[in-house]
């Protein structure tokens, strides 16, 4: 496997086989794109909030969906990394690998460690994806392997069903 730069990003998207939607130049970064945020949803207070600033309580479990619609192709894979300015507030958060062929936004799990509330602008820049050229084409791709989430939007929580956007 080997990371892909910001040259080697918009080949691979005028090429098709990657498109981030929308796309915007100054959040592409040497080895990645800055993803950013569509939505928030707290469960503990039912709240979604869409536009302005979220004030996420202390010690609080929340959820974010990137408002970048992300195409992988059969041959380019993603970690997820946040943004040293969120981790420095004390948001921690989970973050795996988006599967080759995945299509659709990226729901994100959060926690605030603080002992106060954060606040997290609508829109703001997030999380990084770093992408990679895997080595050979998998034999099957995420829409054939699991699929579960392929073309979501919004937040979407397996575990209550109720989360999808409305």
């Amino acid at each position: 496997m080997s990371v892909l730069s910001d040259v080697d990003i918009k080949r691979y998207m005028e090429e098709g086989e990657l498109d981030i939607e929308p796309f915007y130049e100054k959040s592409l970064t040497p080895n990645g794109y800055d993803l950013s945020i569509e939505e928030i949803y707290i469960p503990k207070e039912d709240q979604r909030i869409t536009n302005g600033v979220a004030v996420i309580p202390a010690l609080t479990w929340f959820a974010i969906s990137t408002k970048e619609y992300v195409k992988m192709g059969s041959k380019i894979t993603g970690q997820l990394w946040i943004r040293s300015s969120y981790a420095r507030k004390g948001i921690l958060s989970s973050f795996g690998k988006v599967d080759a062929g995945f299509h659709g936004t990226l729901t994100i799990s959060c926690f605030n460690a603080k002992d106060r509330e954060v606040e997290i602008p609508i829109g703001e820049r997030f999380c990084q994806i770093v992408f990679e050229e895997l080595l050979t084409k998998p034999s099957e791709l995420y829409d054939k392997k699991s699929g579960r989430f392929q073309n979501q939007r919004g937040i979407k929580l397996e575990a209550t069903g109720s989360s999808e956007r409305r």
